[in-house]
């Protein structure tokens, strides 16, 4: 009496613990989904309900937080990643505004100039200027062109983790469901057998 109630007792809460979501047949992988399929259909079945083995429900779980952790560190590394290019890119912006202060003062002097304690053509120097600001603006649009790369990587990880909390939701509400129901019909059992004694 005391086994098949233990056994009940366990089969409700492996139960509870599992739920089914459809398996993309056109993928096999190692993904969260595939592994709650493969242990679905790998369980044992007892009466209507089914068994999972104890080490399969846990390496699922560690699957699935080493799966949110990953997700996490990406996000992580892509706000770093973010917020470096923008310091860098408001450091380019700052040098920009410089040389273009610069450029506006020198081109308000006498043809030659002093630069580097050396009397320099106008057309010279501001032809030198030119070029760094040109470089620099190249570098401003690669740094832009990273930033936007880095952000739809991180587009991506926020929806990839949006989804995966949905599903975890969704997994939540469905197992708080069926122990409600597995609690009412024990309950039930259990009032059948007190009204039988």
């Amino acid at each position: 009496m005391k086994k098949s109630f233990f056994s009940f007792f366990l089969v409700l809460f492996l139960c509870g613990s599992v739920f089914a979501q459809e398996e993309d047949s056109q993928e096999k992988d190692n993904s969260i989904n595939a592994q709650f399929t493969e242990m679905i259909e790998d369980a044992n079945n007892y009466q209507e309900y089914k068994v999972v083995k104890q080490f399969k429900l846990n390496q699922l779980q560690k699957n699935t937080v080493q799966e949110l952790e990953g997700l996490n560190k990406t996000i992580k590394a892509s706000s770093d990643t973010i917020q470096n290019q923008r310091k860098e890119i408001a450091k380019l912006q700052q040098k920009l505004d410089e040389t273009n202060e610069d450029l506006a003062n020198i081109t308000q002097e006498k043809d030659d100039i002093q630069f580097l304690g050396v009397a320099t053509n106008k057309g010279t120097y501001q032809t030198t200027m030119w070029v760094i600001i040109l470089t620099l603006v190249l570098i401003l649009l690669f740094f832009i062109y990273k930033f936007k790369n880095s952000n739809v990587l991180t587009k991506e990880a926020r929806k990839n983790l949006a989804e995966n909390e949905a599903d975890f939701e969704e997994f939540r509400k469905m197992s708080l469901e069926k122990q409600q129901k597995l609690g009412r019909m024990l309950q039930d059992e259990k009032n059948k057998q007190a009204n039988k004694s």
